[in-house]
């Protein structure tokens, strides 16, 4: 009875209730739940993976009183001594009955309970079973959309201007971008799909010899959850993502940021669709998961790719290769479109998982990668202990598991060189208000994990060891601290580092939430690291450490419930022998709401000084895009988006964004080149829900 009381009390609580149903509104700003959650902005990260997955929790919540601890992990919000006081809430009160009712759970505060509400319920349908035909319930499933994106560069650039003569190269396409989506999808039941784009300078045409078809990129998938013993099975276009990534790591991989605890152990979540638009890394075939007992299963998987490389001709042998594969996903050149789909590669293997229960789980994974042509690196020293020729294979044993109040989490491999890597660590509540991490990372240089994305300061797992500690500091709901260091070695020559070298990287953000309204931050960010450079007596090239600094403040005000303001200033340096520079940007951005009209500006100053110092800002988008542009050199940029709800089915956004230089007479560089110092960019979406 009491218990009873105290919730039907909570509910009435207006101020508390209003302020959680404004954060599950239609009008819900998920980007910026993103931007706040993670900070990454000194990246150019895909956040497009985490978006959607958050995007489809959003419409499709997930039940607290039956989500398991992988469920809740894969929030990125819950700590773990969190998720043990709500699993031993429910297991002590029985199941929830309001979400409101987290208020009572140990260790929960409004923050959290804010970040959280919009991706939990605690619906007792969920409960029942849905035995209609799959045809109809993918009829009658809400989250089923077609998207629609136009988007184009106003200024001409040299690569549509009409050749000075035969020998110059232009665009074979024009200068406007074409994006088209359709997905019918619900968690834990199925997902269909595909997703279609044609680069700007990409042609629409339809010519089977150079790999076009219509549109330039094509990506399809259909999957089907909980059938008769199979957990998953995947046909089309798809991920992997076992363990901590170290052999396959797919999505969104946190790394290092201002979450310097939650976000640090990867998610077993296996097998999931690719529905990017991101022309490699995934992969194309089908993965089954089997469900052999209650603590295991299996899942297999089988996958064959044609990408983008250029083929040469060995002089001695006069066999082809081929020194890389080409990411880019454009099509625009004759150069470009003779490289499009020519190597194959083929991915086939294996995870065994054994769940021995919600804290405890391990499992491993054995996989193969093999090339139509062999690979040969350039006779670089950096490059002595690459992959080379024409297949590589994996194992790799994997665990997680909680012993008091610690969590230990971790995955060690080897490949077909005899390299090995492996990734450990653990994280700990060592008091109510002290949280810490510690992360242990050696990845051996001649370790080849060609789709691993594991923690790591390189965009590899390979030739690196390290070690990272997080940590946590709350002294009340209104003020906490976040803080890392992180201490890297490479044990082999690099791209553009002649020796060995070494670094470490560290940073302190303080957060105050003095109330509801108001959101205030200030980071600081120290990174030293070892590069090659100039030697001021003689020229020569020596290694030796350059070192920036990064300070960034952020006010955020919601001065009415349709209004909210936020103002930051960024600013960096960079050091290295007798070279010094510096950059910064000052930042207002304003959101407003009215009927069905969302309306969001800002206004952005920067002056920077070399390539180090480029200011990252992360801007609001259409749906399901990101803009997160690197701001170089001296000027000013602008941008307003508007979206306009229609009806119940139709959403549309319209974007402009304008770059003016203060600096220079042309922006960009080769067929990207704009005459003059401004460049604008125009966006415009339409989505139309099916149901």
């Amino acid at each position: 009875m009491k218990r009873i009381f105290i919730t039907l009390l909570t509910i009435g609580c207006i101020s508390f209730t209003n302020q959680v149903q404004a954060q599950q509104n239609e009008n819900f700003d998920l980007q910026s739940f993103i931007e706040n959650l993670f900070n990454l902005q000194d990246e150019s990260l895909n956040y497009e993976d985490l978006y959607e997955r958050l995007l489809l929790l959003y419409e499709n919540p997930v039940n607290l009183n039956s989500a398991s601890v992988d469920q809740l992990k894969g929030l990125y919000i819950l700590s773990d001594p969190q998720i043990d006081s709500l699993k031993n809430y429910i297991t002590e009160n029985g199941k929830l009955l309001t979400v409101y009712e987290l208020q009572l759970v140990p260790g929960f505060d409004y923050n959290t309970i804010e970040k959280l509400a919009p991706f939990v319920s605690v619906d007792s349908k969920e409960f029942i079973q849905d035995d209609r035909p799959l045809l109809q319930r993918i009829l009658t499933e809400r989250n089923n959309y077609f998207i629609s994106r136009f988007e184009q560069t106003l200024e001409e650039k040299e690569g549509y201007t009409e050749p000075e003569s035969p020998d110059d190269t232009r665009y074979a396409g024009g200068p406007a971008k074409h994006y088209l989506r359709y997905r019918v999808a619900k968690s834990g039941d199925f997902s269909f799909g595909f997703t279609t784009e044609l680069d700007a300078g990409e042609k629409f045409t339809w010519d089977p010899a150079t790999k076009r078809f219509g549109m330039d990129f094509w990506s399809i998938h259909g999957m089907v959850e909980n059938y008769k013993g199979f957990r998953k099975i995947i046909l089309g276009d798809y991920q992997l993502q076992f363990g901590q990534g170290l052999i396959f790591g797919a999505g969104f991989g946190v790394g290092k940021g201002s979450e310097t605890i939650n976000a640090l152990e990867r998610v077993n979540t296996g097998a999931k669709p690719y529905t990017s638009v991101i022309e490699g890394g995934f992969l194309r075939g089908a993965a089954v998961t089997y469900d052999v007992s209650e603590k295991m299963e299996v899942t297999a998987f089988a996958s064959h790719l044609k990408q983008d490389a250029s083929i040469r001709q060995d002089e001695e042998s006069f066999e082809d290769y081929f020194s890389s594969i080409q990411t880019t996903g454009f099509h625009r050149t004759p150069t470009e479109i003779a490289n499009k789909r020519q190597i194959a590669e083929t991915v086939l293997g294996a995870n065994l998982h054994f769940k021995m229960s919600e804290i405890a789980q391990f499992g491993m994974v054995l996989n193969s990668n093999s090339y139509s042509l062999p690979i040969q690196r350039s006779n670089q020293a950096y490059n002595q202990f690459e992959f080379s020729g024409k297949s590589n294979h994996n194992a790799s044993i994997y665990t997680s598991f909680s012993l008091r109040q610690f969590r230990f989490f971790g995955e060690g491999g080897i490949s077909k060189s005899g390299g090995t890597g492996g990734v450990f660590g653990f994280t700990s509540t060592l008091s109510p208000r002290v949280d810490f991490a510690m992360m242990f990372r050696s990845y051996a240089r001649d370790f080849h994990a060609l789709r691993g994305a594991s923690f790591a300061e390189g965009s590899r797992n390979i030739n690196e060891s390290g070690i990272y500690w997080g940590f946590k500091y709350t002294l009340n709901s209104k003020f906490f601290l976040t803080a890392y260091y992180d201490t890297f070695q490479f044990p082999w020559l690099r791209f553009r580092v002649n020796t060995p070298s070494e670094g470490n990287d560290y940073l302190l953000r303080l957060n105050y939430f003095p109330q509801r309204s108001v959101k205030i931050y200030i980071q600081y960010r120290n990174k030293s690291r070892e590069e090659n450079t100039e030697d001021p007596e003689d020229g020569s090239t020596v290694v030796r450490a350059g070192t920036k600094q990064q300070v960034l403040a952020n006010l955020e005000y919601r001065i009415t419930p349709q209004l909210n303001l936020k103002s930051r200033v960024q600013f960096s340096d960079f050091r290295i022998t007798d070279e010094f520079n510096d950059g910064y940007a000052f930042i207002q951005d304003a959101v407003y709401s009215t009927g069905k009209f969302v309306f969001s500006g800002r206004i952005a100053i920067f002056d920077t000084e070399g390539a180090n110092n480029r200011q990252y800002a992360y801007e609001r988008d259409v749906l399901y895009a990101f803009s997160i542009p690197a701001y170089s050199g001296e000027g000013i940029r602008n941008y307003l988006l508007i979206q306009y709800k229609l009806n119940r089915q139709i959403d549309i956004w319209a974007r402009v964004a304008r770059t003016s230089f203060y600096d220079r007479d042309e922006v960009g560089t080769g067929l990207e080149t704009i005459d003059g110092d401004k460049r604008t960019d125009v966006k415009f979406q339409i989505r139309y829900k099916i149901r």
